[in-house]
């Protein structure tokens, strides 16, 4: 296959618009809210994962990086193993009681 022929990294191949030109959607890094504005959701699920139940931290909004740092903040706190990926940190065992503790104290918005 010649290479005018090859899918792009978006799966587009060919145009008959000889003047089309695709344009990048422009995804700047989303900033971090301040914790008195993020509005988190604490909740306990055993669905999909072998009968092991986590506690799920959903909602929040800002960098992958911040997201990291607050995840191992509450690993920490809990004394549990977990992850924190794709705007959700997952907490080993049902930890509700004790996520809502430190988030409470840290200004965060329990909904």
């Amino acid at each position: 296959m010649s290479k005018k022929n090859q899918a792009d990294k978006n799966g587009f191949v060919f145009s008959t618009d000889p003047s089309f030109r695709f344009e990048e959607e422009s995804t700047g890094a989303q900033e971090t809210l301040p914790p008195q504005q993020q509005k988190l959701k604490i909740r306990y699920e055993t669905k999909n994962r072998g009968g092991k139940a986590v506690t799920l931290v959903l909602g929040f909004l800002g960098k992958d990086e911040d997201l990291q740092v607050l995840g191992k903040q509450l690993k920490n706190f809990c004394g549990t193993g977990g992850s924190a990926k794709e705007g959700e940190i997952i907490i080993q065992g049902d930890q509700r009681e004790k996520v809502k503790q430190w988030l409470v104290k840290h200004q965060y918005k329990i909904t």
